[in-house]
C-alpha cells in the first residue's frame, strides 16, 4: 500500500468579534495536509456502510490518527464527508462521500 495521496483535512473557523471596532473578522479555513492511499472503496463495503451502491465513494488509509477536529477532506480539487471511520493501533482509515 502506497501513501502518495495529499489529503487534506480542513477545518472552518467563523471570525471573532472585534469590540474596538464593533466587526467580525473574516472567516477562515485551517488545512492539515497528510499523505495517505486512497482506493474506490469496494460493493460489499459500500452494501454495508450506505444500504447500496454510491457514486463518488472511497476508502482512505493514513498512517496515524487524525486527532485534529476537521469538517471536509479535500483530494485533488474535489471535497469529501467522512461517513464511518475506523481507529486501528497505528492507522486510520475513513470511507467518504464527495459533496457538491
Amino acid at each position: 500500500m502506497r501513501y502518495d495521496v495529499p489529503i487534506i483535512f480542513r477545518r472552518f473557523e467563523s471570525g471573532s468579534y472585534d469590540p474596538d471596532t464593533g466587526d467580525y473578522a473574516d472567516d477562515t479555513y485551517v488545512d492539515t495536509k497528510v499523505y495517505g492511499s486512497v482506493m474506490d472503496t469496494n460493493t460489499q463495503t459500500m452494501n454495508l456502510v450506505y444500504g447500496g451502491i454510491k457514486q463518488g465513494s472511497l476508502t482512505i488509509h493514513i498512517q496515524n490518527h487524525m486527532d485534529k477536529t476537521f469538517d471536509q477532506i479535500i483530494i485533488g480539487d474535489k471535497k469529501y464527508r467522512v461517513d464511518y471511520t475506523r481507529r486501528l493501533r497505528t492507522k486510520q482509515s475513513f470511507i467518504v462521500s464527495e459533496v457538491q
